[in-house]
């Protein structure tokens, strides 16, 4: 039913934009280059039959009627990517999605659901440090405070929403309300499926992101004239608490932790560090075990600090939920991977989506097989053969849904 040829064509159309001289791309939010993006994909949306609009705070949303008056089916996924990104990290979602609904009109096949193909703004958060701003915004959790986040430049969210044309005032208007369920299809990002030989796969849960900042008031003194028993070295507790974060991960079976930026003051070769700042994302898919997780890294990096006669003040960037994908939908994907000849793989994802903000509705997820588990890279890849497997289970996954 799906025409691979059509969808694999849009997809390098779409990497074209925000292409750079390394072979990366790169489209953060709210940027000219993202803007002619959506514009390109509201014109697959308007050629695949959909009905098309943008929110206030610029989601792009197409939309096909149903024959029943029923809550819609909403798939969908983001086209802003990470600096010098690959080309189908939440670009495949978006255009499958909108290939499987053009399929389905060439094919004369109604649903009775809606359907709403949504592109989502900003899931990667490169430009602010906050990232799904569309996706809470439709989900109704999108804050005012939110729209205060900085880029480095400056710009607040708010702003940046004023400069592309949208509406920050009115973003509670984003809000969809009458949704059935949510389906995203999305690269796996990792090797799991590759490992099996398997092309597509059922997603189980998805584990949420928590960001913290660690700061650390030391005392910058001279590097030659202090001697070691009297420095106040925010670098070196600092290289303590990071080398017990990993120690105290490698603990739990499913957790990671990762230290993602470090930054220095005053940075001179002959200056002892008196700050030091870094961050730590912390996942599980369980929220409990996260939690614990958190509570022993700031307990040891507190220990530290007293003992290396330092302050240590950490900062909440961001938690966001752990979110178990639905058993019906989940069950669906299955059938419809059997159907479609292949091995049920189900795996949780340790990548956040736009998906974990609909955990009010039935959410389920298809992943796609990543060559060599690359992703936020130029050399990210999935094969042509590999993504119309992924759209066949989309449709075949839709379709059911509808029925139920």
């Amino acid at each position: 039913m799906i025409n691979i040829d059509r969808l694999w064509n849009r997809i390098e159309r779409l990497a074209q934009i925000g292409k750079t001289d390394k072979g990366g791309i790169t489209r953060l939010s709210y940027t000219r280059e993202e803007s002619e993006a959506n514009e390109l994909v509201k014109r697959f949306m308007e050629e695949a039959g959909l009905n098309v609009y943008y929110d206030p705070v610029g989601n792009l949303i197409g939309t096909r009627s149903g024959t029943e008056e029923l809550p819609a089916i909403m798939l969908g996924s983001h086209i802003d990517t990470v600096p010098e990104g690959g080309k189908f990290d939440g670009s495949l979602g978006v255009l499958t999605a909108i290939e499987a609904v053009q399929s389905l009109r060439e094919h004369n096949i109604d649903c009775r659901h809606p359907i709403l193909v949504v592109s989502f703004k900003d899931e990667e958060g490169s430009r602010f440090g906050f990232g799904m701003i569309g996706s809470r915004a439709i989900a109704g959790t999108l804050t005012p405070a939110d729209l205060e986040h900085k880029d480095k430049q400056g710009i607040t969210i708010r702003e940046a929403m004023l400069q592309s044309g949208f509406e920050p005032d009115r973003f509670g208007e984003a809000k969809i309300n009458n949704i059935k369920a949510y389906l995203e299809l999305h690269i796996e990002q990792g090797k799991v499926l590759e490992s099996y030989n398997v092309a597509v796969g059922n997603v189980t849960g998805i584990a949420g992101p928590l960001w913290l900042k660690f700061k650390i008031h030391g005392e910058a003194e001279h590097a030659g004239a202090t001697p070691m028993g009297q420095r106040k070295d925010a670098l070196a507790a600092a290289s303590l608490m990071i080398s017990k974060i990993e120690k105290i991960t490698e603990q739990y079976q499913h957790a990671v932790a990762t230290v993602g930026s470090l930054y220095l003051e005053p940075g001179g070769i002959n200056v002892i560090p008196g700050y030091a700042e870094f961050t730590v994302d912390i996942r599980d898919i369980h929220e409990n075990i996260r939690n614990q997780l958190e509570q022993e890294i700031k307990e040891y990096s507190l220990q530290v600090a007293e003992e290396r006669d330092v302050e240590l003040e950490i900062e909440e960037l961001q938690r966001v939920a752990p979110l178990s994908c639905s058993d019906v939908i989940q069950e669906a994907i299955k059938e419809s991977i059997e159907e479609s000849g292949g091995q049920i793989i189900s795996l949780p994802s340790g990548a956040g989506h736009d998906a974990m903000q609909f955990r009010q509705i039935s959410t389920g997820m298809i992943f796609v097989r990543s060559q060599d588990g690359i992703s936020h890279n130029p050399k990210e890849y999935t094969s042509k053969d590999d993504v119309k497997q992924g759209a066949e289970v989309m449709v075949k996954t839709l379709l059911k849904l509808d029925q139920t």
